[in-house]
């Protein structure tokens, strides 16, 4: 026998049922009793419900939700929603086919997919070694994954699996974000950082070298080139050396990523500091698979923007009558090229910013000089035997001090301190001043693009800045650095966990913005809002444990609508670790 619930409009009943076999040996049920409204507190099934508890000795009623929720143990919650929407999405972009093809490629027992995934995770949810990592799971339910425990040599042995077996991972990576990359044209844009290393050994091949960091100042680090689409969407990275010099570092990559992605056309994009003669040749000689030449904007770096001095002289007296005449372009960009090299020469003027250059570097002449006039008074009035407080300043002193704040504030080729001379004293370059002020506001891109005009070239490579939020996204949430690693192979392990969080991070913010959501516009905004989805278990004695989600709010519902992640139920299998 067993109980039948069934409806009649919005009222549902209760009634016994039985199980049978006809004559014929067929199944058949059939009603033994009706036991009245499931939602009636006076119906008969209450009646025979507390029976029945009074005939076992149980309590009924009150007294028995009573006793049950004495005995209730309540686990703490786990969060749930932030790692389900990244499973889903990891999912729908096919990187769980690295589950059946590790297995095939390595001996390992452990699961090397669920590891990966757990790692990749971990920097996107709550970034921490991999120790931290270790913590973490115990706060979060795993959805779909059958791990029974997680353990820090787990982990390092996933690590040291993802190097070896690299090429794997690069091919379902490549399948993965291929369909959102332009088969007809794309511009991709090419940069490096650095990222701090920590750790005094050293190793074989260690890429752990000392450098000039981005964030300023010499140390231990490691160089990350990075190659991403227009959209955002990473496409290669590499780890290089610390003390690497960019130029070197931009034909591999672009030649990687051509390979890789059969696009008719590609645009390169790049900042300063990739930019020489060199460099220039070895571009136009890259050759795309479909048999179309490597298409480049490439900025000049500033310190070589004397060097066209003479090239830009017509184009500055344009500006300069321009503005002169129309007072209405003063905060308006002027464009203009001419050519270079056999290469296109883009040059744009900010009027504003040349304004803010040159008011900005005034100002520190200005106050080197009010410093350089104190020291001569000082020294003045010490060959004339007067008394000063502190300490006695010699023309020796004064030139060296004078010198190092001069090149503190990059104004050595301006201002120029006489150090043949006995006394204290100085020169302005007036005719590097005017250069400099020629060139404040300049923006100088080599290009050898035929069918873009001067705006769309500056507007493509003003879109770089794009990369730049990307690294501070590798630096901030996904916490890329410092680097604890010692070993290279780990490094460069680590490199490519974080490379894939990105990935994942980008796919995010573009279903974001295709379908935008009030007050969510990053991936790390809408994790944060999904991680208050959580599970909750309760153990009541003698019966199995009650498990439940949370409430899923509006936000969180609009959110996974637009990452095109269906809600979690409670049906879905997961683990706590």
């Amino acid at each position: 026998m067993y109980i039948k619930v069934t409806k009649s409009g919005d009222r549902r009943y209760i009634q016994l049922a039985e199980s049978y076999r006809d004559s014929e040996g067929r199944s058949r049920q059939r009603i033994i009793a009706n036991l009245g409204r499931l939602d009636d507190s006076t119906s008969q099934a209450n009646s025979i419900l507390a029976a029945l508890l009074q005939a076992s000795g149980q309590q009924t009623g009150e007294g028995n939700e009573a006793r049950l929720l004495s005995t209730a143990q309540f686990e703490s919650a786990r969060a749930l929603g932030d790692v389900w929407a990244l499973t889903v999405i990891w999912k729908q972009l096919g990187l769980d086919r690295l589950k059946q093809l590790l297995k095939l490629k390595t001996r390992h027992r452990i699961d090397l997919e669920a590891l990966l995934r757990l790692m990749v995770f971990n920097r996107l949810c709550d970034a921490d070694s991999k120790l931290g990592a270790l913590r973490w799971v115990k706060t979060v339910s795993l959805p779909e994954m059958d791990l029974t425990s997680v353990s820090h040599q787990q982990l390092l042995r996933t690590m040291d699996a993802i190097l070896e077996h690299q090429d794997v991972i690069d091919e379902v990576l490549a399948d993965a974000v291929r369909p959102l990359v332009n088969d007809d044209l794309s511009v991709m844009f090419y940069d490096m950082t650095t990222i701090r290393a920590e750790g005094l050994s050293e190793q074989a091949d260690d890429v752990r070298q000392f450098g000039k960091s981005k964030e300023g100042g010499i140390g231990r680090q490691f160089m990350l080139g990075l190659v991403q689409t227009a959209e955002g969407i990473p496409l290669y990275h590499e780890v290089f050396p610390g003390n690497t010099a960019e130029v070197d570092t931009l034909k591999t990559s672009l030649l990687k990523v051509v390979n890789t992605f059969p696009i008719k056309r590609v645009i390169a994009v790049a900042d300063r500091g990739l930019l020489s003669l060199e460099s220039l040749g070895e571009l136009q000689q890259i050759v795309l698979p479909l048999g179309q030449p490597l298409e480049f904007i490439l900025a000049v770096p500033g310190r070589r923007y004397k060097d066209f001095q003479t090239l830009l002289a017509p184009f500055n007296e344009h500006v300069q009558s321009v503005t002169s005449v129309d007072p209405d372009t003063e905060e308006a960009e002027v464009f203009g090229e001419v050519e270079w090299e056999g290469l296109r020469l883009v040059v744009a003027h900010d009027p504003e910013r040349a304004a803010e250059q040159t008011t900005k570097r005034d100002a520190k002449i200005a106050q080197l000089e009010a410093r350089a006039e104190q020291w001569a008074d000082k020294l003045d009035s010490q060959d004339e035997g007067k008394k000063s407080r502190g300490r006695k300043l010699t023309d020796g002193g004064a030139q060296a001090r004078f010198y190092r704040e001069v090149c503190e504030e990059r104004l050595g080729l301006i201002m120029k301190v006489n150090f043949n001379s006995e006394l204290f004293n100085y020169d302005i370059d007036e005719e590097a001043l005017a250069r400099a002020r020629a060139m404040d506001g300049k923006l100088l891109l080599v290009t050898n693009t035929k069918d873009m005009d001067v705006v769309d070239v500056v507007t493509r490579y003003k879109s770089l800045a794009d990369i730049e939020r990307g690294f501070k996204l590798l630096k901030s949430d996904i916490e890329i650095g410092p680097v604890y690693h010692r070993l290279p192979d780990r490094i460069r392990a680590h490199a490519y966990i974080c490379f894939i969080a990105l990935v994942l991070a980008r796919v995010m913010r573009a279903r974001l913005r295709a379908n935008p959501v009030p007050d969510v516009v990053s991936s790390e905004r809408a994790l944060w809002l999904l991680r208050q989805i959580q599970t909750h278990k309760v153990h009541f004695e003698g019966q199995d444990p009650v498990v439940g989600i949370s409430t899923i709010g509006t936000e969180q519902a609009t959110i996974l609508r637009s990452l095109e992640v269906k809600k979690p139920s409670i049906s879905i299998p997961y683990v706590n670790l």
